[in-house]
């Protein structure tokens, strides 16, 4: 294990720098106590740098951030800039350059969150999420022909290599091995309708799953997905998808653990650069107002220690959220908290620090 870690940060816009700041806080607080220390470089990557310089994201960049450790974000997303510019020339940028094919989203319900779900608690929704992060959708492969006139013809594709589905697949069996709970994973796919897609995804599920004996393979529609999320989240341990229904399935997912203000993600190369987020986006009308919820933030930060190797450091942190949660937090949205986003900070770089106490 290393005893130092370069850690690009890349505040974003609205909230963003707001919740990282406390993530930082955390991880400043647990570095001394796993023997680590975390060296900071910010990149002022958002919406703001773009409207000011007319750039996204120069090849420059792209360098230095692939030479860190890992990518702490905030969030990207700006009220006058239009939908997509941003997000196409950030996000899906650095996820396709720095080949960062997976993106694992934790569903877990903590004590003292509520969730929308009757009769749920949390021993009943802690599963995991495995996206084809690079594929799918959104590689951007289609066109658009007469634009604007009645003949207009607007054509997507879902671009699906045996490369891209295998690896995906072999890192949902290992993750599931690791994660040793019910050592149960589901494809999630849509093997009637989308027979071409889905067809490739299913065969290679069905092959590296010979592999894994020990684990049982199961598949299910992504429609019957969503349902059981909802009345039977108790079901599943690992979930392994494509982009597109990836996207939407781990969106249902942060709803049924809390909130936005709760849900964390990595977008994940694991062999080389990882990128950790919150994920309830940039909401901008909280700006500047000290209200936002940093919890989601502080939860990208247990990721990235996890999927750095410092497993200890990840734990005392997650140990310490949900020792806020239980405890200190009357909820989880922004203004509601009891607490200002740093008190909350605050409260959990404490909670981290009686651990090693104790």
């Amino acid at each position: 294990m290393k005893n130092s870690y370069n850690i690009a940060v890349i505040p974003g816009d609205g909230t963003g720098p707001e919740v990282v700041a406390e993530g930082i806080k955390v991880l400043k607080t647990v570095a001394p106590m796993a023997g680590v220390t975390f060296n900071f470089t910010h990149f002022p990557l958002g919406g703001d740098h773009y409207r000011a310089s007319g750039e996204l994201l120069n090849p420059e960049t792209v360098e230095k951030l692939s030479q860190a450790d890992a990518i702490f974000l905030g969030a990207i997303g700006h009220p006058d800039v239009p939908p997509g510019i941003l997000e196409k020339g950030i996000l899906l940028t650095l996820r396709f350059t720095l080949d960062q094919y997976i993106n694992l989203r934790p569903v877990k319900l903590y004590e003292g969150v509520n969730t929308p779900l009757k009769n749920k608690g949390p021993e009943d929704i802690d599963f995991v999420v495995v996206r084809e992060n690079t594929e799918g959708l959104y590689a951007g492969a289609g066109g658009v022909l007469k634009k604007g006139t009645p003949d207009e013809v607007a054509v997507q594709e879902s671009i699906n290599t045996r490369k891209g589905v295998e690896r995906c697949i072999r890192f949902a069996f290992e993750y599931c091995k690791k994660r040793n709970r019910k050592k149960k994973l589901t494809l999630c796919g849509k093997t009637n309708v989308l027979t071409y897609a889905f067809d490739l995804w299913d065969r290679v599920f069905w092959e590296v799953a010979k592999e894994y004996p020990d684990i049982e393979a199961d598949y299910a529609h992504v429609d019957a997905i969503c349902m059981w999320m909802v009345k039977n989240p108790e079901w599943f341990d690992v979930i392994v998808t494509d982009n597109m229904f990836g996207d939407i399935i781990t969106d249902l997912g942060a709803m049924i653990q809390g909130g936005m203000g709760i849900a964390a993600g990595g977008n994940i190369h694991p062999q080389g650069v990882s990128m950790f987020e919150p994920i309830g986006g940039s909401a901008p009308k909280y700006t500047g107002q000290g209200i936002i919820n940093p919890l989601a933030a502080i939860g990208a930060a247990h990721l990235m220690c996890e999927t750095l190797g410092l497993s200890e450091a990840g734990q005392w942190i997650e140990n310490a959220l949900m020792k806020v949660l239980r405890e200190d937090i009357k909820d989880v949205g922004a203004g509601k908290m009891g607490h200002s986003t740093s008190e909350v900070g605050d409260l959990v770089c404490e909670a981290v620090r009686s651990q090693k106490k104790s």
